[in-house]
Order: C-alpha cells, then sequence, then structure tokens
C-alpha cells in the first residue's frame, strides 16, 4: 500500500474516533423522577432538567439561598420541572446575574441523596426575547 493510502485511512480513524468520543458525552433532558431513577441506577450521567421557579403572589422568588458573604460559591433553590416535581438544586458557584428576572431554566447536572448537584446553570430571560418597539423616524 502506498503511504498516502495509510496515512488517509489513520486520519479517517482518528477523525470517527473523535466525533464518536464527542457525542457519547451529551446528555439527555428528563425530568426528576428519571434524574432520581437514574442516580439510584448508579449512573451518573449529567443530565439536563427543564423547569420554573417558586415564585409568591409578589413575585419573588421563594426557597432561595445566597450568602455571598458567608460562600460565594453556595447557591441553593427549588425548581419545578415541568411535571410540577419540585427538588433542591445546589449550584457551586456564584448566583447567575438576572437569575431572578428569568422565566424558565434549564439546570445541567445530576441528582445525589435526593438534592440535584447542578454544574451549569442555563436561564431564559423574558428581556432578552421581547419584542423591542420600533419608533417610527420623523
Amino acid at each position: 500500500m502506498k503511504k498516502s493510502v495509510i496515512v488517509a485511512v489513520i486520519v479517517i480513524a482518528v477523525a470517527i474516533g473523535i466525533i464518536v468520543s464527542s457525542t457519547g458525552g451529551t446528555s439527555s433532558y428528563v425530568n426528576f423522577e428519571k434524574a432520581k431513577e437514574m442516580a439510584s441506577k448508579g449512573e451518573d450521567e449529567k443530565v439536563h432538567v427543564v423547569g420554573k421557579l417558586k415564585k409568591n403572589a409578589q413575585g419573588k422568588i421563594e426557597n432561595i439561598f445566597y450568602n455571598p458573604l458567608v460562600d460565594p460559591n453556595y447557591f441553593e433553590f427549588q425548581l419545578f420541572d415541568l411535571n410540577n416535581q419540585t427538588m433542591r438544586v445546589i449550584y457551586g458557584s456564584p448566583k447567575p446575574a438576572d437569575f431572578e428576572r428569568s422565566e424558565q431554566i434549564v439546570i445541567i447536572g445530576s441528582v445525589k441523596e435526593n438534592v440535584f448537584y447542578a454544574s451549569k446553570i442555563l436561564m431564559k430571560c423574558p428581556s432578552k426575547y421581547a419584542e423591542k418597539e420600533i419608533k417610527p423616524q420623523s
């Protein structure tokens, strides 16, 4: 065989290996029930959970704990998934900016001992997606 064919086969094999390894680490969207089930089976794969925060009649978030003076890398809150199940969420990083204004939240992480440990928080804020009023030019 020619050296160029051998090099081409090696490059293709490496490319296939990279593609397979990168797709193998992707996580799936689940609810809290499925996340608990996966944790009880010993699966430590990270999952995405979509949910909303519990707010009182005035629109203020309930069950939120963040004290940056004590520990700036400890943020705790309660989240309701799309099936209206609630779970305590602990995030080991500072509270994201505009967290209180978020309309919907996606948390990425896993369940341990009936607590969801989030490694990432993605937020959908209404201000980012609201249509801006276009003023007519005079």
